[in-house]
């Protein structure tokens, strides 16, 4: 699924961002520029950063 249409990244590219240690959505437009354009996607980026801490038992991030 796309997350970010402006830059054409998919949720798997931004699952593998986060799974080698982004845990806010800057560092995720740092990493693969989703986010970085018109920030819609933003919202959705910190539910999958969520999502990866719920799952993986991590303290949760620090929505930036």
């Amino acid at each position: 699924m796309f997350v970010c249409l402006c830059m054409g990244i998919t949720s798997n590219d931004v699952d593998e961002v986060v799974g080698n240690g982004a845990t806010t959505s800057k560092q995720i437009a740092e990493a693969c520029g989703a986010g970085g354009d018109c920030g819609r996607c933003r919202r959705t980026l910190r539910a999958i950063i969520a999502a990866h801490h719920e799952v993986n038992g991590c303290p949760k991030a620090v929505n930036h």
